[in-house]
């Protein structure tokens, strides 16, 4: 079983713990997923199960859409209503003040990943020193967030909308929204709305799943593994550049037709079977293999016809 699910993670479960469940579900080993969810998050968490983990590292976009809550007022350890509370202060900011003060986390900005976080300082996770009482010097990292804007307010709860690359941490942007604010923030609740081009109305509940698997209908909420690169160049090749590239030889860019340039582009077989990623090599002008994403048969042996 190879593809793409996308599952719709709920509150209270890790990613990792979400991953198992499916697991047990598709009665399959090999799953891995694209952005971890915090447990208290819900919504997209984008599966990628069996051949379909090689294609993980490679997807074109990674850019991520939130809805987030906030709470003025509040600090907590873990920039989240999870955590313990360090601090209340008087809120006198309000709708205006919050709306004038997000223009300026849009953009390329620096961001210190918190210290409840999976980011590896000296050989350990921040978290595991967190939970130890420790707080250590964190650098700035640059992120960017490509759209932010308030959709709802009141009594001190704000509803905000983010699009943003990945790696930046939701909860650290709305405990600076606060800090600008004089006040302080803290969040209170998280739902991803899109992920790496996957979007919640794809996304399936784990309930849904559970329904799905008991009726044996669970391989047609599998995306194929060819649909988070569409966005890519598309190549077919001859019969015999085919079994080339399969065998992980190198094509000569003057008798591949619609190779880009540089960069990674989709492989087809001349009967529209999707191989994997190829990547250009403008120095040597050939196309190379990045990536194998074709099934494999019984044997366990790439399709070669």
């Amino acid at each position: 079983m190879d593809g793409i699910l996308i599952l719709n993670k709920p509150a209270g479960i890790t990613s990792f713990g979400a991953v198992a469940r499916v697991r047990r579900l598709a009665h399959l080993r090999k799953i891995g997923h694209a952005g971890t969810l915090d447990p208290m998050a819900t919504g997209v968490l984008p599966l990628f199960l069996g051949q379909a983990t090689r294609a993980i590292g490679l997807l074109p976009c990674t850019d991520k859409s939130y809805i987030a809550r906030m709470r003025l007022g509040v600090r907590t350890d873990t920039g989240d209503c999870t955590g313990k509370v360090l601090e209340t202060r008087p809120v006198s900011a309000g709708k205006s003040d919050v709306a004038h003060a997000l223009p300026a986390f849009t953009g390329d900005i620096l961001q210190v990943p918190p210290m409840y976080s999976a980011v590896h300082q000296n050989g350990q996770r921040l978290y595991e020193l967190a939970r130890r009482g420790e707080v250590v010097e964190r650098a700035a990292r640059p992120v960017t967030i490509r759209a932010l804007a308030l959709l709802e307010a009141g009594d001190g709860d704000y509803t905000l909308s983010v699009t943003c690359s990945s790696g930046t941490y939701i909860r650290t942007l709305v405990e600076d929204i606060g800090e600008a604010l004089g006040c302080g923030a803290t969040m209170t609740a998280l739902t991803r709305t899109a992920a790496a081009s996957f979007t919640l109305e794809q996304a399936c509940t784990i309930e849904e799943l559970e329904r799905f698997a008991a009726a044996d209908l669970l391989q047609e909420k599998i995306l194929d593994v060819e649909y988070p690169f569409n966005i890519l160049n598309d190549v077919v090749l001859t019969d015999k550049q085919a079994v080339r590239f399969r065998n992980g030889g190198f094509l000569s860019l003057e008798r591949v037709e619609g190779a880009p340039p540089v960069g990674l582009c989709r492989v087809h077989a001349p009967d529209g079977a999707f191989l994997g990623l190829g990547e250009t090599d403008g120095a040597k002008q050939v196309l190379r293999v990045k990536c194998m994403l074709a099934g494999r048969d019984e044997s366990g042996n790439l399709p070669c016809g």
